[in-house]
């Protein structure tokens, strides 16, 4: 009985777990190739890089000189043909006045090649802004604005609308001899255009497109044979609009469709 005993208080033995065995070389060996891949990556690099040569830069240059660009890029140009960083040099020549667009590449085995496309001034914005020709505004001090471009104004944050405006009412008055000289937009949202030849337009506030409309549809080409007669043309009506002459008179139009014949019915009293 006591044997019994003994045998029931024997401590039970847990059983060992065995993890698996993973050698040491299966581990280190591909760290080991990573490491002599990228040593001699680094090392190719090294090899490869160089001081650049020459720089060679085009473009249709009139307010950018290749020294400006020079001068732009030179700290990048110190780090060598490889360890020059292509994008931050596109990225310093962009920022200069005046540039539009850069291209930049490398040139084996040490040169740099980079291509300019200078801004096209479309208007001038404000008293001291240009405008180009997708309606940006790139240059915010100009001194002497150019005599030729188009007056554009408005609110500060407005420029882009207004350059649409223009640009849209110009390629269409293009065809007809006409041309916009200038387009305003006032701070309560009252738009305004003078056409090349002195005419003003006055759109007003509400359903500015649909006047535009009217007036490149059929106001142009009423006005285009009497340019020197008129003065304004108010499109600021619900059903028509209002010619007036330089003698002082108006002329209301209430029915575009007639408005042909009422400006041949207008005409022995002007």
């Amino acid at each position: 009985m006591a044997r019994k005993q003994a045998n029931r208080r024997k401590p039970k033995t847990t059983p060992r777990v065995q993890l698996p065995k993973i050698r040491i070389s299966r581990i280190l060996g591909p760290l080991l190739a990573a490491g002599v891949v990228f040593a001699t990556y680094q090392l190719s690099l090294t090899m490869l890089d160089r001081e650049i040569s020459s720089i060679e830069i085009s473009g249709p240059f009139q307010r950018v000189t290749a020294l400006h660009i020079e001068e732009a890029i030179s700290d990048e140009v110190e780090a060598g043909f490889v360890g020059a960083d292509i994008d931050q040099i596109q990225e310093q020549i962009v920022a200069l006045p005046w540039i539009d667009q850069a291209r930049v590449a490398r040139r084996w085995p040490s040169r740099i090649s980079i291509t300019v496309t200078e801004q096209i001034p479309a208007a001038v914005w404000g008293d001291s802004g240009l405008l180009n020709t997708r309606g940006e505004l790139f240059v915010t001090d100009l001194r002497h604005a150019p005599a030729e471009l188009p007056r554009l104004s408005g609110p500060d944050s407005s420029s882009a609308e207004v350059a649409a405006r223009y640009l849209a009412v110009r390629d269409q008055l293009i065809p007809l001899g006409l041309d916009v000289r200038r387009v305003h937009l006032d701070a309560r949202g009252s738009w305004e255009m003078t056409l090349g030849n002195g005419i003003e337009v006055r759109l007003g506030r509400k359903a500015v497109a649909g006047r535009t409309d009217l007036f490149l549809d059929v106001v142009a080409d009423i006005i285009t044979g009497r340019a020197m007669d008129i003065e304004y043309v108010d499109m600021r009506y619900g059903n028509g609009f209002t010619i007036g002459w330089k003698s002082g008179s108006q002329t209301p139009v209430s029915d575009p469709e007639r408005a042909e014949q009422e400006m041949l019915a207008a005409r022995g009293t002007h």
